[in-house]
Order: structure tokens, then sequence, then C-alpha cells
């Protein structure tokens, strides 16, 4: 009988863990929210609003530097922001993240997803909050949650999310997206679904030179063509995490005029919610 190798058996494991949908941990909203809540950066304008919102959402890595940058972006364009931490309320340092978030072992798009239900649910009780004006900004993990986010099904979202308690329209208000270079790869829904939320206004960076996330234009011109109103725009050059000065990682180059390019394409999402 033929043995089927050490190095087959992992990458069969591995393929595995990516492609079957888990059961994520079970909680209540309010429980959700209340592990969330703490670790949440909220700016906003002066004044009582009520304010557009623009939720942030991190990539595998974590939080990094340039995200307030973005922040202070939208606040000048007249938008509340809350920046979601999914790494603090479940204990992840980076290390933990870049070995086990960034290579599909843990926390996929499709459970982080309840993060922003959980975040835009919480968001409606604020009286500075415009419920009815909310954009979310993804980067690369960030925006494969939103993705998944709009493609989940009503019957998937308890599984798929681990969160009960939900509204009948958790993602009631969403009116723009900003996804930056994001995963479309083997564990996510872009390309394969219909979005079954799909806000007014969505705009898709592609970098062109990304050796990190892979080609995504094709896949996100296949979400287009399923009748997603989104709008693809690749800049030139630029890699994966343009924007971070900070990068570790030697696949990644700073690239300012990329980063002035993006705040205003921030701008011009928050305008038009």
């Amino acid at each position: 009988m033929k043995r089927t190798s050490p190095v087959v058996l992992a990458a069969l494991l591995l393929l595995v863990s990516v492609l079957m949908p888990v059961t994520a941990f079970a909680e209540t909203l309010d429980q959700r929210t209340a592990r969330l809540v703490p670790h949440l950066i909220v700016t906003r304008p002066e004044g009582d609003g009520p304010f557009p919102v623009v939720f942030m959402l991190h990539g595998c890595g974590g939080q990094r530097p340039f995200q307030d940058g973005m922040a202070e972006v939208a606040l000048r364009a007249g938008a509340a922001v809350v920046q979601i931490d999914s790494f603090g309320p479940r204990r992840i340092g980076r290390a933990s993240a870049i070995a086990l978030v960034c290579t599909g072992m843990r926390l996929h798009g499709r459970e982080r997803a309840g993060d922003l239900y959980a975040a835009m649910s919480w968001a409606r009780t604020q009286s500075w909050a415009d419920a009815a004006r909310f954009g979310a900004v993804g980067w690369s993990h960030g925006a494969w949650t939103i993705m998944d986010a709009l493609a989940l099904r009503p019957d998937e979202i308890e599984r798929a999310t681990g969160l009960s308690g939900l509204s009948d329209e958790p993602l009631q208000g969403l009116a723009g997206t900003l996804l930056v270079y994001p995963y479309t790869s083997v564990a996510s829904y872009a390309g394969r679904r219909d979005w079954r939320f799909a806000p007014h206004r969505n705009i898709a960076i592609v970098a062109e030179r990304d050796y990190i996330v892979g080609p995504t234009r094709g896949t996100l011109e296949r979400q287009r063509a399923r009748g997603t109103p989104m709008e693809i725009i690749v800049f030139e050059g630029a890699t994966h995490a343009f924007e971070d000065d900070h990068a570790e990682d030697p696949r990644v180059r700073y690239d300012p005029a990329a980063t002035a390019r993006e705040h205003d394409l921030l701008r011009e999402m928050i305008a038009a919610l």
C-alpha cells in the first residue's frame, strides 16, 4: 500500500482548514459588543452630530499606524470613525496574527464579519451617529471581512459569525465601502456569490505589485459581473500595504503618492454616503 507523504498530508489539512466552513465561537450580540467596545478606537468631529460613520477594519497583521492617518482624513471630511480592533478582544498579538491569521489558520473573514455587525449595532445606539450614513473601509483581511459580511445569507450568519440576537438586517445603513488590496482567494466568497446586501458606492483598490494577496482584479471583475456596483481602481506600481512606512515585509514599499490617492478616494466615499 502506497503511503501519503507527511508533506502532502500537511498540505491537505491546511487546505481543509481553509475551505471547510466552521462554526464560530457562540455568543450573543450583547456579549460580543461588551468584548469589542473597549477595543474600539472612536474619533468624531466637534459637535453633537449626527455624523456619518466610517468603520475601519485592519489587515491580518493587526492595527497599523497609517490607519490613524486615514482616520484623520475621515474626521476632516466630517465623519466619525470607529476603528475595529478584532485582535484585542481575542488576545491575538502581532506574532500570533502573522502566524495564524495571515496564514488562514484562524479567524476567517466570514467569522470576523460578526465584529462589523456588532460595531454597527453599537453605533446605532450612539446619538452622534447617523445610522443611515455608514461606510466601511478594510485593508486586505479587513476587506475580505467586509465582502463576506455582504455575501453571507441570513441562514448562515449565526453559524459563520457565532452571533445570535442580530437584527433582521445587521448591515442596515451601510451605504459605501472602500476595499483596499483585498484578499479574494479560495477562502473568500468574492467573485463566487452575489452580495446579499449591496451598498450603493463601492471602491476596490488593486495594488499592481501585490505579491502578498496575489492577483485580485479578475475576481473583483467577476464580482462586478454578478451585478455588484463596484469601481475597480488599479494603483500602478503599488505594493501591498503601500501606506505603511513601518512595514517589516520586504515585499512592501511605502508609496506616498498612492497613499494620497487613497485618501482622496476615502473622501469621495464619505461624500457619497
